[in-house]
């Protein structure tokens, strides 16, 4: 899937916090360094402290430090360009009551692009979802 290009949301850039703009991309960088790239998530206890004493929304720090957690969806992606051919395969695999099939193959000059089909029976969704929620799986990659 393609992204969209990013737009810049507003013309407005205030250059009096340029340093401390600058300053933030420092602390990210330093930030993944020290954690190796496997940042986690401050417990609820730091994040209302830290809303309290720097006068921020809780909301808004749990949004800045979940972003912080998937920087993998933000790095660039190939885009497939120059379609040579398609390889069928038509694999299957089953595992923990899911049905993974591999249906086919398409070729390009930099990449090729695997089409995964998962099945399952659908009638449990409403409590596999509650499961879901509460341990953030997704259902996409």
């Amino acid at each position: 899937m393609e992204r969209l290009p990013f737009e810049r949301p507003t013309e407005h850039y205030d250059d009096r916090v340029f340093s401390i703009d600058e300053q933030i991309c420092v602390l990210l960088k330093k930030r993944k360094e020290v954690s190796n790239n496997n940042p986690g998530f401050p417990p609820p206890e730091y994040i209302t402290k830290w809303a309290g004493q720097f006068e921020l929304y809780e909301d808004l720090l749990n949004s800045v430090f979940g972003t912080l957690r998937m920087e993998d969806e933000f790095k660039p992606r190939v885009e497939p360009k120059n379609f040579i051919k398609h390889l069928p395969i038509l694999k299957s695999v089953e595992k923990d009551a899911k049905l993974y099939t591999v249906t086919f193959i398409r070729q390009f000059e930099n990449a090729s692009v695997v089409q995964l089909n998962i099945d399952w029976d659908n009638s449990n969704d409403e409590q596999d979802d509650l499961h879901r929620l509460r341990h953030h799986h997704h259902r996409f990659f």
